[in-house]
This record gives C-alpha cells, structure tokens and sequence, in this order.
C-alpha cells in the first residue's frame, strides 16, 4: 500500500514530505510561531520581495505557524494533491502548484503588505481552481462535474469563513484559486482529453498579464 502511495503520487508525498520537515526545523529553532524564525525559514514579507528576496513567492508553502496549521493543510495537500496528480499527471500538478503560490504570495504581499504570511494554503487553493477547471471544460465527465461542484462549494465556505475569521489571508486564497484555474488551463490534461484552444490561449494571456501586473505593483 505504502509504495503504492508513493508509487503513485510522488509528488504530493514530497510536497507533504518537505513541509513536515520545515516544521520539525523551525520547532528546534526557537518555535513555528515565531516571527524572526518564520522569516528565516522563508514566510513571506513584502519588505523582502521589494529587498529583492522574490524566492519568497513560492518557499512560503513550506512553511506553516503552529502545529494545527500544518495538520489542516498537510491532510488537505495529500488528497487534493493525489485527485490532480493522477488527473494532471506529476509535473503538471508540480507546476500548478508552484504557480499558484507564486500567484496567491503576489496578491497577498499588494494587498497585506504590512503582514506576514505562510502556509500551503496558496498551492491548495490552486489545487482547488484546478479542479474547477477540469468540470468546466470536460462537462461531458459527469464524475468529474459532480466532484467540481463539491469543491466550488467547499471553496465558497472558506471563503466565507476567510471573511468572518480575523488573521486569515484572504487574498493569498483567492489568487492561489484564480492562479490554480488559469494554469490548469495552460498546461493541460492530456490523460483527459484535449482542452479548448482559444480558452486556454485566453486563461494563459490573463495569467501572464495579471502575475506582469501585481509583480509591478509589488515591486
């Protein structure tokens, strides 16, 4: 069972592997929750992408602020990760997931520019957006419009609870979501079928246009 996990879904154990790695290290230095050593270890600031440090779009992921914060996103990484890899295939799920940070850690540093955030949430949100993508232009799969719906809505809820619940960062979900879905498009799911030509050159124009413009902004 466990080679075939491993077998199957490299790199979603990886993914899982590695943050669970950074969290024990961050742990013996000090404590996850601490500001200096969340830096340290990577969690993204605006002052430090305007300092030039712009690996912090994507080592963000890595790193998460308490133990709850890395059990939540670990086991949502893990099932989410293993439906697109198999979907998507390994290096199309690596990329999207990458992407989407890159996309969630450039909205979240414009729009909480004071703030410091970390967390796989971005990748997942992607992840999510991904998923949504595949019931939008495979609509004749009907199991994969029925799990689409199920993840818009489960998407919608922490949203919704992103508005109510102070501390949690809004902006890096919503452009993990959006960056998820337009890359999804460009790279494409050849294990399902061929996606549409003109709305996959649309979904990568604006992907291209909207990482140019917040890259500018943040800058």
């Amino acid at each position: 069972m466990r080679n075939s996990v491993w077998k199957d879904n490299p790199v979603t154990v990886t993914l899982v592997a590695i943050q669970v790695i950074i969290y024990l290290l961050m742990t013996l230095a000090v404590g996850s929750t601490n500001p200096a050593v969340l830096l340290r270890f990577g969690a993204l600031q605006s002052a430090a992408l305007q300092a030039g440090e712009w690996w912090r779009l994507i080592t963000p992921v890595f790193v998460h602020i308490g133990f709850a914060h890395l059990l939540i996103n670990s086991i949502t990484l893990y099932f989410i990760g293993m439906y697109i890899e198999q979907l998507f295939g390994h290096w199309r799920l690596l990329i999207i997931y990458l992407g989407s940070a890159v996309v969630g850690n450039l909205m979240s540093a414009y729009w909480l520019p004071a703030g410091i955030s970390a967390g796989a949430s971005t990748g997942i949100f992607g992840l999510f957006g991904a998923f949504i993508m595949l019931g939008a232009s495979f609509r004749e799969n009907q199991a994969l419009r029925m799990l689409s719906r199920q993840f818009l809505i489960l998407v919608v809820l922490n949203i919704v609870t992103d508005l109510m619940v102070p501390g949690i960062d809004l902006a890096g979900h919503l452009g993990g979501f959006i960056g998820g879905f337009l890359l999804a498009y460009l790279v494409g799911a050849p294990r399902l079928g061929r996606v549409n030509v003109i709305e996959r050159t649309l979904a990568t124009l604006v992907l291209v246009a909207g990482i140019l413009v917040l890259f500018i902004k943040v800058s």
